[in-house]
C-alpha cells in the first residue's frame, strides 16, 4: 500500500481541491501523485411510466451540451440520499415516491477520490424546479429503448449516465 509522505494543496476550488502528494511505494521508492480531492456526488435514474427523465445542459469543460441523468455534488457532511432528493427537484422539477440505491462507483480513481452514489427514483410528481443561478437545464423524457439507443449511438457520452442507465436496465431485466 502506498504511504503519503507529504501533501501540498495547489488550489482549493468551489467544489473540490487539487493537491500533489509524495507517496512511498511498497518497494520503498517515492513518487508523485496529483489528486483531485472531491466530496462526492449523486446521480439519479428517474423513471416514470416507462420513460426516463434526462437533462440537457451545457458543460463548459466539453464545450458542448450533454444529455445526462440529473446529478449534483454533495455538500460537506450531506447524506447522499438527501442530496439525491434535492438534486432531482432542483434540476428536473420532480419529486419521487419510491427511491432505491442502485450503486456507488469511483468516477476516475487514477486521479480523484470522487465517488458517485446513483439512485433510482420512481413514481414521479411534478413539483417545480429550483435551478441554481449558474445552471441552464432543459428536461427531456425518453423511453427506455430510446435511452439505450442514445447510448449505443454515442449520443449519450456522459459516464455517470451510461453507468446508471445500464445498471438500471440490467437490474430491471434480471427482475423480470
Amino acid at each position: 500500500m502506498e504511504e503519503t509522505v507529504s501533501s501540498k494543496l495547489l488550489h482549493k476550488g468551489k467544489n473540490f481541491s487539487f493537491k500533489t502528494d509524495v507517496v512511498r511505494l511498497p518497494n520503498g521508492k517515492e513518487t508523485v501523485r496529483d489528486v483531485v480531492d472531491h466530496p462526492g456526488a449523486v446521480a439519479i435514474v428517474a423513471v416514470d411510466d416507462g420513460e426516463m427523465v434526462l437533462i440537457r445542459q451545457y458543460r463548459y469543460p466539453t464545450r458542448s451540451e450533454i444529455l445526462e441523468i440529473p446529478a449534483g455534488t454533495l455538500e460537506v457532511g450531506e447524506d447522499p440520499y438527501a442530496c439525491a432528493v434535492r438534486e432531482l427537484r432542483e434540476e428536473t422539477g420532480y419529486a419521487a415516491k419510491e427511491w432505491s440505491k442502485l450503486l456507488s462507483a469511483y468516477v476516475a480513481p487514477g486521479y480523484s477520490n470522487e465517488i458517485i452514489h446513483i439512485y433510482v427514483a420512481e413514481g414521479l410528481t411534478e413539483v417545480g424546479s429550483d435551478l441554481e443561478e449558474d445552471e441552464s437545464i432543459s428536461v427531456e423524457k425518453y423511453s427506455l429503448n430510446e435511452v439505450a439507443d442514445l447510448i449505443e449511438s454515442n449520443e449519450i457520452r456522459d459516464s455517470k449516465t451510461i453507468t446508471g442507465v445500464l445498471a438500471y436496465l440490467t437490474r430491471s431485466t434480471s427482475l423480470s
